[in-house]
């Protein structure tokens, strides 16, 4: 950062105002997604994400997150310090507008901040309009000052309270408990995303602590190496394939780049990109410029090096596929004015991004290979062994293809469709077994439900090839009945190959897990989201995927019965029985299986669209995500031990 813009003046005149305070008590949703978890969680990264601010300019160097005794979140950093001059406009303090109204700060001020993150930015005054109480301290120009808020409404006047030679912010915030479902903060999910912004923001110290039982709780992060730091973290199970990573990293220019990659004995890709330290789980401009510069880079070096060596019987031709085979890379950058897109808004639609990052990945990329050749041989050997695994793939994907362009003539035997063509009103319930599929198949609404039983267990799409995936049965008839193809992607520079995945193709808007509730349904439930997540992750990030919840139990007594979906309904609906009714023995019908329920039962309880109830599957943790499926599913077994041995206190109820 040059000195120009350090000593650039952040003061009150820096803060703009867009809009007041509206509505956020009334409709808190809108601002924060949701007043459950999600939401609540949301509030402290809001907070964050200021200090975080401070730090991509230049200006701070700690955080502390601390979750204190009574149910309050204190967060501090030692930044600037929020202007607390008069605002012109405003006619009150400019920590007082920050606080207060709608976006409103510094980050709508391009000489205060080049970059900001916060992801729809609403800024801390949506915490504070959503908090019991509220205060923040400013260490500013050798003063601290205070201020206090209650529901997003001030309730005493600036106050200087004390001398200081440091800079910085603190806010105090208590969330409102009228709105939110729960308070209660969990520690590893914030301990996630401090994580993560510290392994972003190269020598930032995040420190966690937890106050709130007598056993005291702390954490500090603080990573040199950065995403080179952090893709160690995420492939430290992968059994990698050399031990330097590959890093890229440019600061100067309109965007900065920072990438690292490294490489592991596996079989799938774990990419993650991000955006002002915003993940940008549906990718975007820069996530295809890194694709297409890493396809170049590595084709170059071979040819340059002439590392494809091939028999005269064979022609392989290495794309870009092959070269994200057992690929696990973090790519970051920052935006001036973020243009985001997408299901989700996490797709970054700048169009000028996708050249200047395949510029810097490229060059980059043939750098390090060039200083270090042993690593470009690995990596190019890995890709041969990828293609030629493609090459023997290549009938079973042209089977499929050719059932999905003939249409509905040569759609899998075992597939009930539905009537109607339309994708948007169509739903495919996935069922385990034949006799839950007869059940279904008989059940259903037949106009826009079709049914799709699959026998025995999905293969491990974590621990296999694509040749082996392709060729297994299953995997077969649920590409083909979603006709959007499979894999292939036009986001290496290239185009796309008939029979590619092509979401505009999915002939179900809504793609249906249903499972029976035993260990076997669990395994064959997280056999097909491992399928979805690492094979056809568009399905997830359009909203297309879903799982279905049977209920557990049947309660019934004389002609009434009810069905419910765990044990606490279960005990809450007996003791409704038992005081409407004292006089009849109360019947409890556990359901283990599907096939346990009749047509009309399945029907009421599970698929009917006025009654049922179905859980999306969404991202919200891209990271976290990839690690559970590495841990759980993938080749390191003692990864699976330390996972089961850490989680195995919460099992309440174990059905073997």
């Amino acid at each position: 950062m040059n000195q120009e813009t350090k000593t650039r003046e952040y003061s009150a005149e820096s803060i703009k105002v867009l809009e007041g305070l509206k509505a956020v008590r009334k409709r808190p949703a809108m601002y924060i997604g949701d007043v459950g978890k999600r939401g609540l969680h949301h509030l402290v990264y809001e907070v964050v994400d200021n200090s975080i601010d401070e730090a991509m300019a230049g200006y701070c160097t700690k955080i502390t997150v601390v979750f204190n005794d009574d149910g309050s979140v204190t967060v501090e950093d030692n930044g600037r310090g929020i202007p607390v001059g008069l605002h012109k406009i405003e006619k009150k303090p400019a920590v007082e507008v920050v606080m207060t109204m709608l976006h409103a700060g510094g980050k709508f001020d391009k000489d205060s901040y080049k970059v900001s993150g916060g992801l729809h930015g609403v800024g801390v005054s949506v915490v504070n309009a959503l908090s019991q109480r509220l205060w923040v301290e400013v260490k500013r120009e050798g003063k601290i000052y205070k201020q206090d808020y209650k529901t997003g409404v001030t309730q005493t006047k600036l106050k200087e309270i004390g001398k200081t030679k440091k800079t910085g912010t603190k806010v105090c915030f208590f969330p409102d408990d009228s709105i939110f479902k729960s308070t209660h903060f969990e520690y590893d999910i914030i301990a996630d995303r401090l994580r993560e912004l510290s392994y972003l923001n190269r020598g930032l110290e995040i420190v966690l602590k937890d106050i709130r039982n007598a056993e005291d709780k702390m954490e500090s992060f603080k990573f040199k190496g950065g995403l080179s730091d952090f893709v160690k973290f995420l492939d430290e199970h992968n059994n990698p394939l050399h031990d330097k990573v590959v890093t890229v990293n440019k600061e100067g220019g309109s965007v900065p780049v920072d990438m690292a990659l490294r490489y592991g004995n596996t079989y799938t890709e774990n990419i993650l990109t991000f955006v002002n330290n915003i993940n940008t789980i549906e990718g975007g401009t820069h996530l295809s410029g890194f694709r297409s510069a890493l396809t170049r880079a590595m084709n170059n070096y071979a040819a340059r090096n002439n590392l494809v060596k091939t028999k005269k019987s064979e022609k392989l031709n290495l794309s870009g596929e092959d070269f994200r085979e057992g690929l696990t890379a973090i790519l970051s950058i920052r935006v001036s004015e973020p243009q985001f897109e997408g299901q989700t808004k996490t797709k970054l639609g700048n169009g000028e991004v996708k050249g200047l990052v395949d510029k810097i990945v490229y060059e980059g990329i043939l750098n390090f290979l060039e200083e270090n050749p042993s690593v470009g041989r690995r990596i190019i050997e890995k890709a041969l062994l990828a293609a030629r695994s493609r090459s023997a793939a290549r009938k079973a994907r042209e089977l499929i293809r050719r059932k999905s362009a003939l249409g509905g003539s040569s759609l899998p035997g075992k597939l009930a469709d539905c009537s109607n063509k339309d994708p948007v009103f169509c739903e495919l319930y996935l069922v385990e077994g034949d006799s839950a599929g007869g059940s279904a198949k008989q059940g259903r609404d037949r106009r826009t439900q079709a049914i799709l039983p699959l026998r025995g267990k999905v293969i491990n799409s974590e621990k296999a090839r694509i040749d082996r995936l392709l060729s297994n049965n299953e995997i077969q008839a649920m590409i083909t009945a979603l006709g959007a193809g499979f894999g292939g992607s036009d986001e290496d520079g290239g185009e796309k190959a008939a029979g590619d995945f092509d979401i505009e193709k999915l002939r179900y808007h809504k793609v249906v897990i249903m499972t029976d509730a035993d260990v076997d349904g669990s395994h064959i439930r997280t056999l097909l989201l491992t399928f979805f997540f690492r094979r056809m992750p568009e399905l997830i990030h359009n909203g297309h995927l879903f799982l279905a919840l049977p209920p557990l139990y049947r309660i019934y007594q004389s002609k009434k019965e009810s069905y419910v979906y765990d044990d606490n309904e279960k005990d809450l609906t007996i003791e409704r029985m038992r005081k409407e009714n004292k006089t009849v023995k109360i019947g409890v019908q556990r359901y283990k299986g599907l096939g346990e329920m009749n047509p009309e039962q399945l029907w009421d309880t599970t698929m009917d669209p006025e009654k049922r109830t179905l859980l999306q599957i969404t991202v919200d943790d891209a990271a976290r995500a990839a690690e559970t499926f590495q841990n759980l599913m993938g080749h390191d077994v003692e990864a699976r031990r330390s996972f089961i041995e850490k989680n195995a206190k919460f099992v309440v109820n174990l059905d073997i």
